[in-house]
């Protein structure tokens, strides 16, 4: 059944019905649609539109509609209904007859479907944050059990300072911290009600539309009608908070598809994330990884294509604006899929201690500290730098670690080099002396730890 067709003399073509018609992707938003639909029906009784006992009548049926989608909401499929608002009427109407046409009473599919999108946004941005968090627990318990891990850390790929498997966990910590948080702001923005705005200029009724909003829970009611029935900024706020978190996710992955490779051998992944080749008995691919980094792009080009959709909209409503549903379905779904595959992913993953401290001692990583030696000893840094430019140019010529060479050889470079270069050269005091906040030091580590095991408890 169609909501309109009065000011119509001839049928839709099937074709264009089948390019106009949503309920394909839009029945998702069912129980969001009937959810409204109650608070709605409450809305109308304070205006005279309906009775207290018409308005039970309508909330126990579509009481009986929420469980039946509940139970197998792919049913609503079967239907040849245009939209999820067509749907949801024609069957309260099977179910109360002409009563269930007095809900829609003031009322527009421009309002109705801005506020399903909304609620539909809300409840995913609830967990996608229970997912955010539990990859963060994950990340932390990792980092607590490898905190004896040392390893290269990379500026260009290329070997820079020493740092632990730990401390690499928390950094992704952090960026899932910040993901967390714009989810956080994103829902204070779109904690704000459209229903009660009509098509565009607003409901013919006197309703209170702040006691609706609350109602369905949201903070507030929206201000403007025209910018509520048209706005999108929720559904671009969530995929763009998506994609740069599919960004962090795809660092991630790509980071571990790095580590997992033979040639670092760093971490070795569970046979659970893990598949083999066709051909090549030996293999073990690191795929749950690569699609991550690779379902990144299907997210980003998500946000794009909403921003290409919205560029160009005059006010208000434009049947363009269907186009948000798939995107935002799908891009939510990847990325929640894809935070639950990277916590699976630290389930079971090994680090192979030996090989990244193996890895840790070689490519000259104690530079720095050779440089800031000679700085304590009164060398200006600029010519401290070029000295241990030169020192390690020496030492690779005579494949020599730094702390392999002798006294006499560091004089060749700085006359001010003694025996207590060697204290300042290990690994350990590499870490040790990264001792302020945010460093690699074992301490500050323990303590970030200790402090994110708080926060997410």
């Amino acid at each position: 059944m169609a909501l309109w067709g009065g000011r119509f003399t001839q049928a839709a073509d099937k074709r264009f019905k089948d390019f106009n018609d949503s309920l394909r992707f839009d029945y998702r938003l069912a129980e969001q649609d009937i959810t409204g639909s109650i608070g709605w029906s409450k809305a109308l009784v304070s205006v005279g539109v309906l009775n207290s006992i018409e308005q039970q009548q309508l909330e126990i049926a579509l009481n009986e509609l929420l469980i039946e989608v509940r139970s197998n909401p792919q049913a609503i499929l079967q239907d040849d209904a245009e939209d999820i608002h067509s749907w949801v009427e024609s069957k309260l109407i099977d179910k109360v007859g002409n009563l269930g046409k007095k809900l829609h009473t003031g009322r527009s599919r421009n309002d109705q479907v801005a506020l399903d999108i909304k609620m539909w946004c809300k409840q995913r941005v609830l967990e996608l944050q229970l997912s955010i968090r539990t990859l963060q627990r994950k990340l932390v318990s990792t980092a607590e059990n490898n905190q004896h891990a040392v390893m290269p850390g990379y500026t260009h790929l290329q070997r820079a300072q020493p740092i632990t498997f730990a401390h690499w966990c928390m950094a992704y910590v952090e960026m899932l911290e910040r993901d967390h948080s714009r989810l956080t702001d994103a829902y204070k923005r779109m904690d704000y009600c459209p229903l009660g705005s009509g098509a565009l200029a607003g409901t013919a009724y006197a309703v209170d539309r702040e006691q609706l909003a609350q109602d369905l829970g949201f903070a507030f009611a929206t201000r403007n009608s025209l910018d509520s029935v048209s706005d999108r900024d929720h559904i671009v706020e969530l995929l763009s908070t998506a994609s740069l978190s599919m960004a962090h996710l795809s660092r991630f992955a790509e980071d571990m598809i790095i580590f997992n490779s033979g040639e670092a051998n760093f971490v070795e992944l569970s046979d659970r994330v893990t598949s083999g080749s066709s051909l090549m008995p030996q293999k073990k691919n690191p795929d749950a990884c690569e699609l991550i980094r690779g379902k990144a792009g299907r997210v980003m080009g998500a946000l794009t294509g909403m921003l290409m959709t919205l560029k160009g909209l005059p006010l208000a409503y434009n049947k363009d604006m269907q186009e948000d549903k798939e995107g935002i379905f799908d891009a939510l779904d990847t990325w929640q899929d894809c935070i639950d595959m990277a916590t699976l992913v630290l389930e079971g993953i090994h680090v192979n201690v030996e090989r990244t401290k193996e890895a840790a001692l070689k490519g000259y990583s104690n530079a720095t500290e050779l440089a800031d030696y000679l700085v304590a000893k009164g060398v200006p840094f600029r010519d401290s730098h070029h000295i241990v430019g030169e020192t390690v140019v020496y030492a690779i010529q005579q494949h020599k670690a730094l702390e392999a060479l002798t006294v006499a050889e560091f004089k060749q470079f700085s006359d001010v080099v003694e025996e207590d270069v060697y204290e300042i050269l290990s690994l350990q005091s590499c870490l040790d002396k990264r001792c302020a906040k945010g460093g690699v030091s074992p301490l500050r580590v323990a303590e970030a730890i200790n402090e994110a095991k708080q926060r997410l408890s």
